[in-house]
């Protein structure tokens, strides 16, 4: 299966990332579910996806060393925390995002602020 980049949820695993399309760490449910629980924002979808991996990481891979190789699943936690945390910041700050800024389309009536005003002073 070839990752869409351009869906949200290939845009979720670009962010996170999960793009070793032979060894994903997330199933597409789970990055749907992500999508939905955050409205479909992509970028608080990959933080929330990034704050579950990062338990993940803590809870089963801990700080260890044996035979001399080590490993420091809170060390990785802490860096995926961070990351999360940038993205958040950035939906914060409206970064990224299509909707903020601009202008709006709207439809304009010349006659709208006379109708009824002259009603008061007959």
């Amino acid at each position: 299966m070839a990752i869409d980049y351009s869906t949200p949820a290939g845009q979720v695993r670009l962010l996170i990332p999960d793009t070793d399309e032979q060894n994903l760490l997330l199933n597409d449910p789970q990055i749907e579910a992500f999508l939905s629980l955050n409205s479909g924002n992509v970028r608080l979808a990959a933080a929330q996806a990034l704050d579950v991996i990062a338990a993940s990481e803590a809870l089963i891979s801990k700080k260890l060393t044996i035979d001399g190789r080590s490993t420091d699943g809170p060390a990785v936690a802490a860096s995926l925390k961070a990351a999360a945390t940038e993205l958040r910041r950035q939906v914060d700050a409206g970064e990224g995002d299509d909707t903020a800024g601009g202008f709006d389309i709207v439809n304009f009536d010349p006659q709208a602020g006379l109708r009824g005003w002259g009603a008061g002073f007959l």
